[in-house]
């Protein structure tokens, strides 16, 4: 007999679906620390394009799983919003590491975009964590010491990204000056990219507590 159970049962799938996306954002943020910490010897892509069609495989299955399905475990715009929110982080850090790749030897001097890389990794960590919740502890008190540890990155890595700005505008190189702007303004909207998926999962805890 077809139950309001096994209809909920169904919806439930995209908690899974959003968990994984989640973890392919991290996945992406941890391959960009691995190539920045390498110094410019290895430059592979393959990590960067393999997480972003696995995010794109999901944002795809999502998009299907809504079609089919008529009773989903949280409202269908903010399924979408939030899948659509995390595609676009291994996708703007796919953007990064291709830039990088092209114009690593053009930059005379060592510039740290590694600890930014860091501070992007944490945020996806944290973003893993809040999607994790809207399944296991949709509560207030449970999301809000996460959006504010992400709030908290963010802050951290504006101040990082103007303290590259300071030594930025110093260098009378105009390519040395384009080339980093490019790469600092980059792995910078990563991180807000973060931070718009972690304001998306506190909309939806508010909705539904």
């Amino acid at each position: 007999m077809f139950s309001l159970q096994t209809m909920f049962g169904k919806g439930d799938k995209f908690y899974g679906l959003l968990e994984a996306s989640a973890r392919a954002a991290h996945q992406s943020s941890q391959a960009l620390v691995v190539m920045l910490r390498a110094r410019g010897r290895d430059l592979s892509l393959e990590e960067f394009k393999l997480a972003r069609q696995r995010e794109k495989e999901i944002t795809r299955k999502i998009g299907e799983e809504l079609v089919n399905t008529f009773v989903t475990a949280l409202e269908r715009e903010d399924i979408e919003a939030l899948a659509n929110s995390l595609y676009k982080i291994p996708k703007t850090v796919e953007k990064f590491a291709e830039r990088y790749a092209l114009v690593a030897p053009l930059l005379t001097e060592e510039v740290d975009f590694a600890s930014r890389a860091v501070m992007l990794e944490k945020a996806c960590e944290v973003i893993v964590q809040m999607v994790i919740q809207l399944r296991t502890n949709m509560r207030m008190d449970a999301m809000k010491p996460l959006n504010d540890r992400l709030q908290q990155i963010e802050n951290e890595a504006d101040r990082m990204i103007l303290e590259l700005y300071k030594g930025l505008y110093a260098d009378a190189d105009m390519r040395q000056y384009f080339v980093r702007k490019d790469l600092f303004e980059i792995i910078e909207k990563a991180i807000d990219r973060c931070r718009d998926v972690g304001n998306t999962v506190y909309q939806i805890v508010l909705k539904n507590t």
